[in-house]
């Protein structure tokens, strides 16, 4: 009977374990899955994402055409003003 009992708690441990058990195998099972379907979302872009990416190229796609603009501006201003000046009258 002594014997009996010094096993008695290694036999419970399955018993109280098994949840932890199942959801370790689902895990396991699971990971390879999930593991994929990462990388097909790290290596594709959703339309979101690409329509975001299009604003922000165009934004600053304007923002260039708006600097070289008014740098133009200013070197004929500039130019215009130095005609003006050493034009003799």
């Amino acid at each position: 009977m002594r014997v009996s009992l010094r096993f008695l708690p290694i036999a419970l441990v399955p018993l109280l374990a098994g949840g932890c058990v199942a959801k370790t195998a689902w895990d396991v099972a699971t990971a390879p899955v999930r593991a994929g379907s990462q990388v097909v979302d790290w290596t594709t872009t959703s339309q979101d994402e690409a329509d975001r990416n299009a604003g922000r190229k165009l934004r600053k796609q304007q923002a260039e055409e708006e600097r070289q603009r008014r740098k133009e501006e200013k070197q004929a201003s500039k130019d215009a003003e130095r005609i003006q000046r050493d034009k003799p009258y």
